[in-house]
């Protein structure tokens, strides 16, 4: 089906959007680090550094110049894909990041095969039976696991399957496995902790979409025809429910953004919210500003391709 030029246009300004948010995001990110407390050139010389140490540091690290032309040069090296060398180490924050980068996106995948599948399911046949057992059920069971924190997930799971059953590992490595077996249970914690989150948000958010399309005057006249209940939801309600699901989708999976963070701490995960987590202890700030853009950018990119998706399966939009 062709598009019309509006559906193109619309397509060209929230790619627009999406990419004036991205500068607006890492100027905050960039000032919200500077103002975080201590002084990057006295933690890496010691309490014990002279006045004229720190100052000499400082400079060669560029740090006595204006903020907002440090802001600059490090915006243009991210165009460029420079992102830096390592306060603290002293090495390329891309060869930092890159196994890092890996295993954080392994963990994501791995989580979106086995939540997504799940999830859509129980949400649309929580839309179909509304109001059943299956419906209540599945309702209360999202609304508890919504209402609490990651980290209190993650900690039930280390209680349960690491401590009184000990059927699994308190931390989960991720490299280094030579064994389905062995792969199962490095990924088994972090997987469960946030499967559950991600998965109890998509559900109802799926279902949410699904009941507002059924209630649509179309899908309604389909059932007076006489048309099966699977068949009013699969084959008129879902094809048109397809943009917010996929909104519902992405929504759900940008949780992973924050929820990351908590697991691969608790966990001992080796991707790159535990390293950025290590960076703020250390002020490592070229560092948590590179960890927090790839962050900012993931949510942001789920979000864009929630929109296009939307923008192009929207009826109203073709010719």
């Amino acid at each position: 089906m062709l598009r019309s030029a509006t559906t193109w246009l619309l397509v060209g300004q929230r790619f627009g959007i999406a990419a004036i948010t991205l500068v607006i995001v890492s100027f905050a990110v960039f000032f919200a680090t500077e103002l975080l407390p201590g002084d990057v050139a006295e933690i890496l010389l010691g309490q014990a550094a002279t006045p004229e140490a720190v100052a000499g540091l400082r400079t060669a690290m560029g740090l006595d110049e204006p903020a907002i032309w440090r802001f600059l040069s490090w915006l243009a090296g991210l165009a460029s894909g420079d992102l830096g060398m390592s306060y603290v180490n002293n090495v390329s924050i891309a060869d930092m990041l890159s196994g890092r980068l890996a295993n954080s996106l392994r963990l994501a995948g791995i989580v979106t095969l086995v939540c997504v599948p799940v999830a859509l399911f129980l949400g649309i046949a929580s839309a179909m039976w509304r109001g059943s057992v299956l419906d209540r059920l599945v309702s209360m069971l999202t609304i508890s696991v919504i209402s609490v924190p990651e980290f209190m997930v993650a900690t039930l799971a280390v209680l349960i399957f690491a401590v009184w059953l000990g059927w699994l590992p308190a931390l989960s490595y991720g490299v280094d496995v030579d064994s389905w077996g062995a792969m199962l249970r490095a990924y088994a914690m972090p997987v469960i902790t946030l499967s559950f989150v991600v998965a109890a948000q998509m559900i109802r958010m799926t279902r949410a979409a699904v009941i507002e399309t059924i209630n649509t005057p179309y899908v309604e006249m389909a059932l007076l025809k006489g048309a099966s209940r699977t068949r009013m939801v699969l084959r008129h309600a879902l094809p048109n429910a397809l943009g917010p699901i996929a909104n519902a989708v992405a929504l759900s999976l940008s949780y992973l953004v924050g929820g990351v963070i908590i697991v691969e701490t608790v966990f001992n995960y080796p991707g790159v919210a535990k390293l950025m987590v290590d960076a703020v202890s250390t002020r490592d700030l070229p560092l948590i500003q590179s960890c927090a853009m790839i962050f900012c950018f993931s949510y942001l990119l789920l979000i864009t391709i929630a929109d296009m998706i939307a923008i192009l399966s929207n009826p109203r939009l073709r010719r």
